[in-house]
């Protein structure tokens, strides 16, 4: 973030998803950014996705938390194409992290042309039968859309995995339209939730979250490669999402009743705060 290498202890996270280990969570002492510290190679962070209840990758509705996840998924993949509308009246769009494809068939079938990048190999196949324009990383989508610029460009809960953060966002500047709009979304660790489930929290989701935003480190982070902050939006569901993973983590149990409160808590005191447990970031370009 701000190029200091001074940093210290800030929390341990254990990976409940798969591996079951510990991670080190650290704050830079000049900036205050959270990042996890150290991380796992690139060579070996694919084998931290392999979780059949990683639903980004599978689709999977096993087990309550999922159903309730894709309940809620048809209504909140609306209002996601429905806010590049306001801003952009379609055009070529990229999902940066596609997963299975599901954001770019609802933006293909409303108009918009749909390209995707997902290195995940089983979630790519899966999104391929949503958009045929989907590709495994930023050389091979290059390659094939050397001459694109997009309309839009959307990365909904990746940004927190990019590993080659300045490769990935000076991509970004060169690839986005003059008039184009850049839409990020990613947990906020300064959310009521994050702050009562502290090491539980569900959304610091170690080690495949490496990066771990506030309002204040993201605007600053993308200023750096020449965005303004236009907008920010919060994701209410969120709040119930990760409540309800954060009190399975922290008792074993899932706690329904508890997690829709401290959710109803936390997007109650974000309408004051603005720090939502999720939080969608539209950048133009300066």
């Amino acid at each position: 973030m701000c190029g200091s290498t001074q940093f210290e202890p800030f929390l341990s996270c254990k990976d409940y998803t798969v591996s079951q280990e510990v991670f080190q969570l650290v704050s830079c002492k000049s900036c205050g950014f959270k990042f996890t510290n150290p991380r796992p190679e690139d060579a070996v962070i694919g084998n931290y996705y392999k979780a059949e209840s990683y639903v980004s990758h599978t689709n999977t509705k096993k087990g309550l938390i999922n159903k309730l996840y894709h309940s809620v998924r048809n209504y909140t993949l609306k209002q996601k194409v429905k806010l590049i509308n306001s801003y952009v009246s379609r055009g070529t769009i990229l999902d940066y992290g596609c997963g299975t494809g599901m954001f770019l068939k609802a933006c293909v079938n409303n108009g918009w042309s749909g390209f995707g990048m997902e290195p995940d190999n089983e979630a790519r196949e899966i999104a391929k039968g949503n958009c045929t324009n989907v590709f495994s990383d930023k050389s091979q989508l290059l390659s094939n859309i050397s001459d694109i610029k997009f309309n839009a460009i959307t990365l909904w809960h990746v940004l927190e995995h990019v590993t080659d953060m300045k490769d990935t966002l000076s991509f970004f500047k060169n690839k986005l339209c003059s008039n184009g709009v850049l839409i990020i979304a990613v947990p906020n660790h300064l959310s009521y939730d994050a702050k009562h489930y502290q090491a539980y929290w569900a959304a610091y989701d170690v080690p495949r979250h490496i990066h771990h935003f506030d309002i204040s480190s993201m605007t600053a982070l993308l200023k750096n490669y020449g965005f303004k902050l236009i907008e920010t939006k919060g994701m209410k569901f969120d709040s119930f999402y990760v409540s309800m993973l954060s009190e399975k983590y922290k008792t074993g149990k899932m706690n329904l009743l508890r997690a829709f409160y401290t959710g109803l808590i936390s997007n109650l005191k974000a309408k004051d705060s603005t720090e939502y447990s999720s939080t969608i970031y539209v950048f133009k370009h300066q």
